[in-house]
């Protein structure tokens, strides 16, 4: 497991330094927390990669969060891509971009779409959205602290890698859930991450989700990897919240954009998405039921 976790830090240090991307990064403001520090809890979900279920879970978490009297709004950060409106068959003219218009506020972008899940969308193919300038990250994440009003929890779905506007969100948000694959280009794309969030994070809060995994050993193997490389490489500390078996239930509800959640409450993907919201209500990993 050393030699897996040397090799996976080699494979990353070959890349370009994070701190040359991203050197300028400014503090932004917790979302949804007020002027004394009061407001909901702010979850980001990211991930190194694309293609890892990173919408999929966030979508899911919000339906099992709900189940559970939570009240979830999902911030659709992966601007441009309208990722959370294709996973509930939804759409919309309105998204979190258009909080950068001076008549618009946060009441007016965010939507009530179907299983109880209450989201700003993404929009769908805007170049424009791609780095936000310092203004607009001024007036976005402004507009954005009203989330108090309406949510316990807020989850941001982020968009993959280690660009600006995902760094500014998992920055601004309580806490971040960084959710990797067992395959070796997901776990150190992962890597990256938690070096990029490590490096400017004044006070890192993350944990692990392994999803698409087939056993337990496979789980263990993968967790012992990112930890005990983030420890002694980056000196932060990562504990794994959860695990999602690879499951067809799934796979079937994404083709027919109903979540398993909603549709499959009882397939193993959904036990393991509502062993994670329980986890994060009780603030440790709990075993899937």
């Amino acid at each position: 497991m050393n030699d897996q976790a040397a090799r996976l830090r080699r494979m990353i240090e070959d890349r370009r330094p994070i701190t040359d991307i991203k050197d300028d990064t400014k503090a932004s403001p917790k979302l949804g927390k007020s002027a004394d520090n009061k407001g909901p809890r702010t979850i980001a979900i990211t991930s190194g990669k694309g293609g890892v279920g990173k919408t999929n879970l966030t979508v899911n978490l919000a339906i099992a969060l709900g189940n559970m009297g939570k009240r979830v709004i999902i911030i659709d950060a992966d601007m441009g891509m309208a990722n959370v409106d294709i996973l509930l068959g939804t759409s919309s003219r309105i998204n979190l971009m258009s909080l950068l218009e001076a008549d618009v506020t946060l009441e007016d972008v965010l939507l009530r779409g179907p299983y109880g899940v209450s989201y700003i969308s993404g929009g769908s193919g805007m170049e424009h959205a791609m780095e936000l300038t310092p203004e607009e990250h001024d007036i976005l994440f402004e507009k954005l602290t009203a989330c108090e009003e309406w949510a316990d929890i807020v989850l941001i779905d982020t968009g993959a890698g280690i660009g600006g506007n995902v760094l500014d969100f998992i920055v601004a948000a309580d806490e971040v859930l960084l959710i990797t694959t067992p395959e070796p280009t997901s776990l150190t794309d992962a890597y990256a991450v938690m070096k990029g969030y490590s490096t400017i994070a004044e006070h890192p809060n993350l944990k692990l989700i392994v999803n698409r995994v087939i056993d337990e050993p496979e789980i263990r193997e993968v967790v012992g990897t990112l930890s005990r490389t983030a420890e002694r490489f980056l000196k932060i500390s990562v504990e794994c919240l959860g695990y999602i078996y690879d499951d067809q239930m799934m796979i079937k509800s994404v083709r027919k954009q109903i979540p398993v959640m909603a549709g499959h409450p009882d397939a193993v993907s959904s036990r393991c998405i509502a062993s994670i919201a329980r986890g994060l209500l009780n603030g440790q990993q709990e075993k899937v039921k």
